[in-house]
């Protein structure tokens, strides 16, 4: 069995290494609690597109990779470096995800990183990809100093692969089916080990898409390990509305964690994985991008005419970053035109406690929407797709959010009025 625990994850790292990765909240569990990452959206162009992704990078109301508020430069991206780092001491790691493929922008990837490396020379770098263009860039990654990086590898078989892509953008071609699959894969795996020779540690992304690559994934992580991966990650799929798969069921926590322990056989898994969006800011488990944005989208006006009550999930009313499930609480508030109201809050048993029963007591289950009956939404960080069809099927609308509550109840309060409006 691979090596599970963080005593023995740094062993054979030299000291610089071991020091980076341990307040690196991605790659340890430890670190997470303690340890604050950036993702800087530099990178919006992408150079494959994938069935399960569709790239809002307008959207603020979403928590989900490929998703950001705003798009960055260079210059930009220095100046919200400084800022936050101003404010946040327990800054470590600076990252690159997106909002599309870090290789595919590197002129400006590239250019970014050096402008921070100027003014600081202990943060550590981070780099996602779906590794299409590895090994072009790899060299050029290491000599930047990068030596975190993840790779997004979901098949080992281009016939798989071919139901995962839609195509493939390589050498001014447009690559598709088991051609294009064949062409990422080859690549990627290329690519990382290229990378793990070196002596950089690489995590493996892996999204488990239910009827599709579910089965396949175990042969994936076997071969991330063959290549040397430092660590892998099974990460649920969310569908996301507008992408080809929107209309395929969310992944089953069980059947993700029991995927997780037939592979960590193999290789350590990742737990902890927030699945950030692409200009996340802060702990994992506490986004506060919503305060450090350049560039302010303004919300579009709510009709004064409408009156809505919106149950909010939120730990202390000021941010919506609680997972419905989670909620022990619901804040409930009446919004009128731009005027919000707080009315009480109702007390909830929380329905998800653990892998083990996060799915069971569907009495609960039903008891809460009742709880939440006499309001038109519910304003939530997440929510899994049988929650939501629950909801609907009382009448109550579900809005995902990541903004201070105030900014999430114009919001709802919008899509309130849009959707009566239809």
């Amino acid at each position: 069995m691979s090596c599970q625990s963080e005593s023995c994850m740094y062993e054979g790292m030299s000291p610089e290494l071991a020091a980076s990765t341990a307040k690196h909240p991605c790659y340890s569990f430890e670190a997470h609690h303690q340890y604050a990452r950036m993702h800087l959206p530099v990178a919006p162009a992408c150079n494959i597109s994938c069935n399960y992704c569709n790239r809002k990078f307008d959207c603020v109301n979403e928590s989900r990779p490929g998703v950001t508020s705003e798009v960055l430069s260079p210059e930009e991206a220095l100046e919200k470096f400084l800022w936050v780092k101003r404010e946040m001491p327990k800054l470590s790691v600076v990252g690159i995800a997106g909002p599309g493929d870090a290789l595919a922008n590197w002129p400006a990837v590239s250019k970014t990183l050096r402008a921070i490396r100027a003014v600081d020379e202990n943060v550590v770098f981070c780099v996602s990809t779906n590794g299409l263009m590895l090994p072009v860039y790899a060299d050029e990654l290491l000599e930047l100093g990068v030596r975190h990086i993840t790779v997004t590898m979901n098949a080992l078989d281009p016939a798989v692969g071919a139901k995962l892509y839609r195509h493939v953008l390589y050498e001014n071609k447009v690559l598709r089916g088991e051609e294009a699959a064949k062409r990422l894969m080859e690549n990627q795996q290329v690519g990382i080990a290229r990378l793990t020779a070196a002596g950089a540690l690489v995590k493996i992304n892996t999204v488990m898409v239910p009827g599709v690559n579910e089965a396949h994934i175990p042969e994936v992580v076997k071969k991330a390990k063959e290549l040397g991966a430092f660590v892998s990650n099974i990460m649920p799929l969310i569908p996301a509305p507008g992408s080809a798969f929107e209309n395929l069921p969310q992944t089953n926590r069980r059947d993700l964690d029991a995927l997780r322990e037939r592979c960590q056989i193999d290789l350590r898994q990742m737990r902890h994985c927030q699945q950030c969006r692409a200009d996340a800011i802060g702990l994992l488990t506490q986004d506060e991008s919503a305060r450090y944005r350049l560039h302010e989208q303004p919300l579009q006006p709510v009709a004064a005419s409408g009156v809505y009550r919106i149950a909010v999930t939120s730990k202390c009313k000021k941010l919506v970053d609680m997972h419905y499930g989670h909620a022990e609480q619901f804040h409930i508030y009446q919004v009128r035109g731009k005027q919000m109201k707080f009315l009480e809050t109702r007390p909830s048993l929380r329905y998800c406690r653990g892998k083990d029963v996060c799915e069971e007591d569907d009495t609960h289950k039903g008891s809460l929407v009742q709880l939440l009956s006499d309001c038109d939404a519910v304003l939530t960080m997440r929510i899994g797709q049988g929650a939501k069809a629950r909801l609907q099927q009382a009448g109550i609308v579900s809005v995902e959010s990541c903004n201070s509550v105030d900014e999430g109840l114009l919001f709802a309060a919008e899509c309130l009025r849009q959707k009566r409006a239809m």
